[in-house]
C-alpha cells in the first residue's frame, strides 16, 4: 500500500505534530514502513551539533525508516517566524519544486508518507506560493486539525472552504482539544460536525 496524507491546521500551535505523529505511529503498528515529513520548519534549537526544529526531530521519533533530513526537511530556518519572512532573514527562498522532488523520493523508500504543513493552509513559503499552493502540488488527501478553542468553529469552517476553494482531496478532520479549561467545547465540537456533516471526523 502506497499513500500519504497532508496535515494541515487552523492555525499554529493547535496539535497538528501530535496528531501526525499518532498517524504515524498507527500504521507503524499495523507493519507499514512509515516516515513523516516537515518540508518546511521554522524555529530550531542548537542539537547536538546542529540547528534541528523540534517538531522535526518528533516526526523522525515516531518514523519507523531512517531517511535523510534533506528529504524529510527540505527547508529549516532558525527563527520561530512566518516561514517565508524566516527565508528571506536567511537569504533564501522555498521552492516548491524541490519539496515535492523530496516527497516523490520518500513515497519511494516508505509505504505511507504523514506531511505536515507550517502554521494555517494558508501561510505564505514565498512570494507567489502559500501552504495551499504545496498541499495542491503534492495532490494527496488533506486532513484538518482542528485546535478546539475559542474560535474553533470560524477556524474550521474558513480552512475547509479554502480547501474546497482549491478543489484538493479532503480525508477527513480531528477535533483537538487545545484549551483544557474551554466551556463548552463538546458543544463546539458538535458544532463543527453539523456543519460539516459531509466530511468525516477521524479519531486519531
Amino acid at each position: 500500500m502506497k499513500q500519504a496524507f497532508f496535515i494541515t491546521g487552523t492555525d499554529t500551535g493547535i496539535g497538528k505534530t501530535y496528531i501526525a505523529c499518532k498517524l504515524i505511529k498507527q500504521y507503524v503498528a499495523q507493519g507499514y514502513k512509515v516516515v513523516g515529513m516537515k518540508p518546511v520548519a521554522a524555529g530550531c534549537d542548537w542539537v547536538n551539533g546542529e540547528w534541528i526544529n523540534d517538531d522535526v526531530l518528533k516526526l523522525e521519533a515516531a518514523s519507523n525508516i531512517k531517511v535523510p533530513r534533506e528529504l524529510t526537511n527540505p527547508y529549516s530556518f532558525k527563527e520561530a517566524i512566518a516561514p517565508h519572512i524566516a527565508a528571506d532573514l536567511e537569504g533564501k527562498t522555498i521552492e516548491i519544486t524541490i519539496i515535492k522532488q523530496a516527497f516523490d523520493e520518500l513515497c519511494k523508500l516508505a509505504d505511507i508518507v504523514i506531511v505536515e504543513g507550517a502554521g494555517g493552509f494558508l501561510v505564505p513559503l514565498n512570494n507567489s506560493n502559500d501552504i495551499a499552493d504545496l498541499a495542491k502540488a503534492l495532490n494527496i488527501p488533506i486532513i484538518v486539525v482542528v485546535g478546539i478553542k475559542l474560535g474553533c468553529i470560524n477556524h474550521a469552517l474558513l480552512t475547509i472552504e479554502s480547501i474546497k476553494a482549491r478543489n484538493c482531496p479532503i480525508k477527513g478532520w480531528v477535533a483537538n482539544l487545545i484549551d483544557s479549561q474551554m466551556q463548552c467545547a463538546s458543544d463546539n465540537i458538535a458544532s463543527i460536525e453539523k456543519k460539516l456533516y459531509s466530511i468525516n471526523r477521524i479519531n486519531i
